[in-house]
């Protein structure tokens, strides 16, 4: 596929937060496939495997984990970028990276970390991710975190749009090595987030079906899905009921991929130089408005049949509640963190509580129900639900 002007050049890079600290003897790769590989070398990266991307600490094998998640957002991502001739490579990164800062629990334990800091502000899963690759991660001896690309760490910044009231975590990491927050991100952050759309809409599907929360005939009052599952029948009338439903998903996923390319194309005709992106004022990697408002459904379907479904929303108190004992049980006595985590605990607040909330969150799902039974004994039980 041939390079679009429109593609972030990592030749061109704006560089790193602490310049000089490559060792360009480790292969011969771009700026952007070296931060790729950071991430995944990561201790942050492996810990996705055991933190909650729909359903808490699933007892089954074959349910979606935030690091399954990511992987599968970064595949579409690469599919989008390649078709349209961007940097795959930092498109991948970004998709690989974009889950980092959640807690333990998903938005449950999110809710109630920002609970936790309502005094020292607050907790806020994507700046949690900027500040665990940029100071939190750090396996170099001569800085700290990552030290990723600035269109890296832009992109996670903004893969959502501009930032115009940054989270304090976000606000002083943008003080130390300015991101630009208010422009528009690249065209590669703006495909990994619509990848992640895509990812979550249509896998949450897939996982919701296998557990029993959603019913197909729900789904199928949903027009554009009945449209896709009358297709599935036509083409494949004998094929069992499982593979007919995981047919639907992938149909699902070409549907909307192939919209975002013709939507994006359609967006940057005639463009071409990579700084229109940040300034023009929406996102031009996206959904077409027919597609954004039938994804808008889909979504609200989601909420209402999945996310907030009553064994869904009582694993969810449980989680909180686990969170909340932790948060206690640290505040009270923080040398059960352990030495390496305790001896760098700052003095004065909000930098202790801020401190606490950063070990808190970076646990998986398991290690923190075994702290947890550790402390309180039986008081909190099984939270699995799958």
């Amino acid at each position: 596929m041939e390079r679009s002007p429109l593609a972030a050049d990592p030749a061109r890079s704006r560089g790193r937060e602490f310049p000089g600290t490559s060792d360009e003897t480790r292969g011969p790769r771009s700026a952007f496939q070296r931060d790729r590989d950071r991430i995944i070398h990561s201790i942050a990266f492996r810990r996705l495997r055991s933190k909650t991307q729909v359903f808490v600490a699933p007892e089954g094998d074959h349910y979606r984990t935030r690091l399954t998640h990511s992987l599968e957002v970064a595949q579409i991502g690469r599919v989008i970028a390649r078709a349209l001739g961007l940097d795959e490579d930092l498109t991948e990164a970004l998709c690989l990276a974009h889950d980092i800062g959640h807690p333990p629990f998903g938005h449950a334990g999110e809710e109630a970390l920002d609970r936790a800091l309502v005094d020292h502000g607050g907790f806020d899963h994507n700046a949690q991710t900027l500040r665990t690759l940029m100071r939190l991660e750090s396996p170099y001896c001569a800085h700290e975190g990552l030290n990723l690309s600035w269109e890296v760490l832009e992109g996670l910044a903004k893969h959502n749009g501009p930032v115009h009231a940054p989270h304090w975590a976000l606000a002083e990491l943008d003080a130390a090595f300015p991101l630009n927050l208010e422009g528009w991100p690249t065209l590669e952050a703006q495909v990994a987030a619509v990848a992640d759309d895509i990812a979550y809409d249509n896998h949450d599907i897939d996982d919701g079906l296998r557990a029993g929360f959603l019913e197909l005939d729900d789904l199928l009052t949903l027009d554009f899905i009945a449209d896709q599952w009358r297709e599935v029948e036509r083409r494949f009338p004998n094929a069992p009921r499982d593979r007919q439903l995981r047919e639907l998903v992938r149909g699902q996923i070409g549907w909307m991929v192939n919209d975002v390319l013709a939507q994006t194309r359609a967006a940057t005709a005639g463009m071409d130089d990579p700084a229109a992106i940040a300034g023009a004022g929406r996102a031009l990697a996206g959904f077409s408005p027919a597609l954004h408002a039938a994804e808008r459904r889909l979504k609200a379907f989601m909420y209402a049949k999945l996310y907030y479904h009553p064994e869904q929303t009582a694993t969810a108190d449980k989680a909180d509640a686990v969170i909340e004992r932790l948060w206690q049980t640290y505040c009270e006595d923080p040398a059960r963190m352990g030495t390496r985590w305790f001896e760098s605990l700052p003095g004065e607040e909000p930098h202790r509580s801020r401190h606490i909330a950063d070990f808190i969150a970076g646990m998986s799902d398991r290690f923190a129900l075994e702290r947890v039974r550790e402390f309180h004994g039986d008081a909190v039980s099984d939270l699995s639900n799958v």
